[in-house]
């Protein structure tokens, strides 16, 4: 068995992510690992609109808005019992992000969501988890939304 003393748990705020925090916090807790709750938010060049980019403000207050998302998981972390701090990185690939992350923080067990998407929709949309999963250095656990894959993406 490894020594689990670091773990991160990326989250989008989906509903099918947030599927996946009691098992982080829960892993967190037996083991006594350090929790990093990561987001990963897209890159201000990302938000494009009709006309042109987002102003600088809009991505500003899309930030604000996951600080204060996190802090709400941090306090369900903290309640817990759990030691958990939170990661909010910038990215234009999310699950490129995610793995780069971990690989900095020396994670020993990514936790994530999956919206359990198949077939034809998996290969229009892409598969954030199913990325991290191919390129981690570290074990993932995956844990698939109840909630049909209806989550956002």
């Amino acid at each position: 068995m490894i020594d689990i003393r670091r773990i991160t748990y990326a989250t989008d705020l989906s509903p099918a992510s947030l599927a996946a925090l009691p098992h982080a916090l829960h892993l967190a807790r037996v083991t006594g690992a350090d929790l990093t709750i990561l987001h990963v938010l897209a890159a201000p060049t990302a938000y494009y609109i009709e006309g042109g980019y987002v102003p600088q403000e809009i991505w500003d207050r899309a930030r604000t808005d996951a600080g204060r998302e996190i802090d709400r998981v941090i306090a369900q972390a903290v309640d817990a019992g759990v030691r958990a701090t939170a990661s909010i990185v910038e990215g234009s690939i999310p699950a490129d992000a995610i793995v780069r992350a971990a690989e900095e923080g020396k994670t020993d067990l990514l936790v994530l969501g999956t919206h359990g998407r198949t077939g034809v929709v998996r290969l229009v949309l892409g598969s954030v988890a199913a990325r991290v999963v191919a390129t981690a250095s570290c074990p993932v656990l995956t844990v698939r939304s109840t909630d049909g894959g209806q989550g956002r993406s």
